[in-house]
C-alpha cells in the first residue's frame, strides 16, 4: 500500500525548566545543545555501561521545554532513568501518552507537503519520507484529503521492516548495544560533549570494532517466526525479530555470511 496512515499511541515523557537543554544534551547520546523551537532529532538512551535504555524522539517545544517520545511501554523506563541522573538540575520529568497518525508509503513530493501540517513531525531517516501527525479528531480527515488511505498494523509493520527501524523489545532490548541496532547514524552524535555510555560508543567507533550481531534487513522465504534461528546452509547465523509476510529484521552474527538472504547486501 503506498500512501497510508495508521494511528499508535506513544509514551511521552516531557523535561520543563531552565536546565532542560543542558540535562538533556548530557543524558542523550545525540545532540539536543542545537535543536531550535520546532525542531525534533532521535537519540538512544544509554546506561552507564552502554547497553540501550531507549529510543527517543526528542521534540523542542521551546528553549526550556522538550518532549521525548518512545514506543508504548517504555517512557516508564526512559523517564526512571533521566531521573536517576537529574541531580541539582532545575526542570521537571513527567510522563504521559498521546496518539499519533504514522503516515507513511509516501513520495518525496507528499513527504514535503504533510511536513509543512502544524500537527506534523518527521520520523525515522529522511530517506524513508515518513511523517508523524499528533493525532486529533480531525487529523485522519485531513490525511484523506491529502490523498493518503488509512492502513492497518500489517501496513505500518511492512514499512518499518523494510526501513530497518528496530522496535525496542523486539529487535532491540535493554541488552543491546548501539553498534548492533542500526541507529547510530540518526541517534548518535560522535562530535558531541560527554553523556553516559559514551565510552563504549567511541571505542567501538574508533576502533571499528563490529558488534556480535547486527540488525539486518533479510528475505523470510522460509516462512519463519518470530524468535526463529536464521538457518544459512545449515548453519544458526542469528534469529529473526519482526516478521511481515515475506520480509524480515534479523540479528545476524558478526561470523555469519547472510548474503545470501540479506537485501540491499
Amino acid at each position: 500500500m503506498s500512501g497510508f496512515f495508521f494511528r499508535r499511541s506513544h509514551d511521552t515523557i516531557s523535561v520543563v525548566g531552565p536546565d532542560a537543554r543542558k540535562f538533556l544534551h548530557s543524558q542523550l547520546a545525540n545532540d539536543v545543545e542545537s535543536l531550535k523551537a520546532g525542531e525534533s532529532r532521535y537519540s538512544l538512551l544509554l546506561e552507564p555501561t552502554g547497553k540501550v535504555t531507549g529510543l527517543v524522539r526528542v521534540f523542542c517545544a521551546g528553549d526550556d521545554e522538550f518532549v521525548c517520545d518512545c514506543e508504548s511501554g517504555c517512557g516508564q523506563v526512559v523517564a526512571s532513568r533521566l531521573a536517576r541522573f537529574k541531580i541539582r538540575v532545575k526542570c521537571e520529568i513527567s510522563g504521559s501518552a498521546r496518539d499519533y497518525f504514522a503516515a507513511r508509503g509516501l513520495s518525496a513530493e507528499k513527504y514535503a507537503e504533510l511536513l509543512k501540517l502544524e500537527q506534523a513531525i518527521a520520523a525515522w531517516r529522511e530517506k524513508d519520507f515518513a511523517v508523524d501527525l499528533v493525532a486529533d479528531q480531525n487529523t485522519a480527515n485531513l490525511l484523506t484529503k491529502h490523498g493518503l488511505q488509512q492502513g492497518g498494523f500489517a501496513d505500518f509493520e511492512r514499512a518499518r521492516i523494510l526501513a530497518i527501524w528496530p522496535q525496542f523489545g523486539a529487535d532491540m532490548n535493554e541488552q543491546s548495544v548501539p553498534s548492533e541496532t542500526g541507529l547510530t547514524d540518526v541517534a548518535v552524535s560522535f562530535s558531541k560533549g560527554c553523556y553516559p555510555g559514551q565510552e563504549l560508543v567511541e571505542r567501538m567507533d574508533s576502533r571499528g570494532a563490529v558488534a556480535p550481531r547486527s540488525l539486518r534487513l533479510v528475505r523470510n522465504d522460509s516462512g519463519a517466526r518470530v524468535g526463529d534461528a536464521v538457518i544459512i546452509d545449515t548453519q544458526d547465523a542469528g534469529i529473526y525479530t519482526s516478521v511481515c509476510q515475506e520480509f524480515a529484521l534479523a540479528l545476524i552474527k558478526r561470523s555469519a555470511d547472510a548474503r545470501s538472504i540479506e537485501i540491499g547486501s
